[in-house]
């Protein structure tokens, strides 16, 4: 496993980029950042969670000011169809079992949903979002609807890459903390790097989906079927 931070600074803003590398069976799984198609929306997904998770450390140790965004992009390969993957993704109460810092996510009548997340020190941030894009087993894009506390916006793309049984599975998105971007040393207060803390949930994602459980250390759970 790889994982790879780089931060780029101009005047008035900073931006993170964080990039993961797996290979497990020899094949590599890396970051791929697909320019989001017009689909930068956002509905919670692990996207989200991941983006709040990072934005939780922002509010924690109150760094440097600015008008900074934060975007990331990660693949993953997972042995098991598109149309699988995308009926769990697009079901949004399955993400808290492997979303390390999800709390819950509740489906609203009108078709938003509500996500509520935990970070250190007892923080715990909520929004609403909703979805722009949904094209079955192939894309979603999602964002966060207006007033919200982590304006967000992202997209998940799905592709076969193995006769149906194995995909690729794209997600990139872009969020704006409060009081600017995080600097690379804001994880050492946690003991954690951020790009860890992505590589573990799509990790728990990846098992979720191939095994029923997810068996990843300090997280284990048994999928609830």
């Amino acid at each position: 496993m790889r994982s790879h931070s780089e931060e780029s600074t101009g005047r008035g803003r900073k931006t993170i980029t964080l990039t993961v590398e797996e290979a497990p069976t020899g094949r590599r799984r890396g970051a791929d950042d697909d320019g989001g198609g017009g689909a930068g929306k956002l509905v919670p997904f692990a996207l989200a969670a991941i983006g709040g998770y990072l934005f939780y450390k922002r509010m924690a140790s109150r760094g440097s000011p600015g008008n900074g965004a934060i975007h990331v992009s990660k693949s993953v390969t997972i042995e098991r169809p598109a149309g699988q993957i995308y009926r769990y993704w697009r079901n949004l109460e399955n993400l808290p079992r492997v979303m390390g810092h999800l709390e819950s996510v509740r489906e609203l009548p009108d078709g938003r949903s509500h996500w509520t997340a935990k970070g250190p020190a007892g923080i715990t941030v909520e929004w609403d979002a909703e979805i722009l894009v949904d094209r079955e087993n192939e894309i979603i894009s999602w964002r966060s609807v207006e007033g919200a506390t982590v304006p967000n916006e992202g997209t998940v793309r799905f592709k076969d890459i193995g006769n149906g049984q194995r995909t690729e599975v794209k997600v990139s998105f872009t969020y704006h903390p409060p009081g600017g971007a995080i600097g690379a040393g804001i994880a050492k207060l946690f003991g954690e790097e951020p790009s860890k803390q992505v590589d573990d949930d799509l990790r728990r994602l990846k098992e979720e989906l191939e095994t029923g459980s997810v068996m990843t250390s300090s997280y284990a759970t048994t999928a609830r079927r």
